[in-house]
């Protein structure tokens, strides 16, 4: 019997190292990351605001668009799949619908955080957070909301720019009582507060690398070292994907042709593998060898 989302999670959270984990916001580029050789991909909610609505990380987005992008990211890749669930869209019956949603896509984890509705980046000022009763109901619900027991639940704060972080080691320390399997504490400032942390928060722990963000950037093996399991680059991807885009469409804008990007794209041959071209071609073949065969047979019963 396959292993669930889960369970292929949580063995890969027991190995040695950390889970350097990617952000996607489309199925392609969760494939891609996977044929790279990622363990397992972050379906970004930030980033799938951003690229298929067009709209900033500040609640806009609704769960049934989150979970939609989402469960194509997990039909398209064999690797865990680690998604963003925001603030579980609700009360305690919003969260239990969110998470058992999210599972039937074929998630192996939810990270659910501790902001108010509509939420924003964790990256960005002006930010709220619940009392503390309701986040630990959100967490709660989640947990028992799981059918598989294996389902990994994360729970994160963005306690520390509201109310400091010793604030925000004592929510941590909480959501680990209530029963979150892994902890993510949102946007520390320094190297001091990401090892402070660590060194309080007792459950694996998640951290999130944004690059020109609140975080300063560390090198994986530092964080590993300190005790960080999943090390996310949430848009790492679309924001390389942007800048790429900007410069075709600039030269295209300016030169009136493509001549000079043609050796930095990917190849032909390369987009099509990505997208299994053969793969779909060889079903055409056989579906039509089989119908052929059918049309040309003795036609008994005509």
């Amino acid at each position: 019997m396959t292993a669930s989302p889960g369970r292929r999670l949580r063995d890969l959270l027991a190995l040695e190292g950390p889970v350097i984990c990617p952000g996607a916001v489309s199925p392609l580029f969760a494939r891609i990351a996977e044929r790279a050789g990622f363990s397992a991909v972050y379906a970004t909610g930030a980033g799938i605001s951003n690229t298929w609505l067009g709209l900033p990380d500040v609640g806009l987005m609704g769960m049934t668009e989150l979970l939609g992008v989402t469960a194509r990211i997990t039909d398209a890749v064999s690797v865990p799949v680690i998604a963003d669930i925001d603030t579980g869209y609700g009360n305690a019956l919003n969260v239990t619908r969110t998470v058992r949603e999210f599972e039937r896509a074929g998630v192996a984890a939810v990270q659910i955080e501790d902001q108010i509705n509509p939420k924003r980046c964790g990256h960005f000022n002006d930010k709220a957070v619940t009392a503390l009763d309701e986040m630990v109901e959100r967490i709660v619900a989640a947990t028992e909301a799981r059918r598989d027991p294996d389902l990994v639940v994360i729970a994160r704060t963005d306690a520390l720019a509201t109310d400091g972080l010793a604030a925000a080691i004592d929510r941590a320390q909480r959501f680990a009582e209530a029963g979150a399997d892994m902890i993510f504490v949102e946007a520390p400032t320094s190297r001091e507060e990401i090892e402070a942390i660590a060194a309080e928060v007792k459950k694996p722990m998640v951290i999130n690398m944004v690059e020109g963000g609140k975080t300063p950037v560390l090198p994986a093996a530092e964080l590993a070292e300190m005790g960080y399991k999943v090390i996310l680059y949430a848009n790492t991807v679309l924001r390389m994907t942007m800048a790429a885009a900007r410069r075709a469409l600039e030269t295209l804008h300016e030169r009136g042709d493509t001549l000079d990007l043609v050796a930095e794209m990917a190849g032909w041959q390369e987009r099509q593998a990505a997208v299994d071209l053969d793969e779909w071609l060889a079903i055409d073949g056989q579906v039509s060898a089989r119908a052929a065969r059918v049309l040309d047979g003795p036609g008994e019963g005509r």
